[in-house]
């Protein structure tokens, strides 16, 4: 298989899933479902993410398993 190549300040879904705390396929689906988590660019088969965006998502989603 050939190495994906993606614009700068993109994530790939996988690598999204794992900043996300390692989630399933469906449960990063569903992020996009309910409107928590956008998509940047790619394709509908192969999304990719801002890393902004995940990674403030990322930020929300640990200050709610803390608190």
């Amino acid at each position: 298989m050939e190495p994906q190549i993606i614009r700068p300040g993109h994530l790939t879904a996988e690598q999204t899933r794992q900043v996300l705390g390692d989630i399933s396929a469906g449960a990063l689906r569903n992020l996009v479902y309910r409107g928590q988590l956008t998509r940047s660019s790619g394709t509908e088969r192969h999304p990719y993410y801002a890393v902004a965006d995940v990674a403030a998502l990322a930020q929300k989603r640990r200050a709610r398993a803390a608190a």
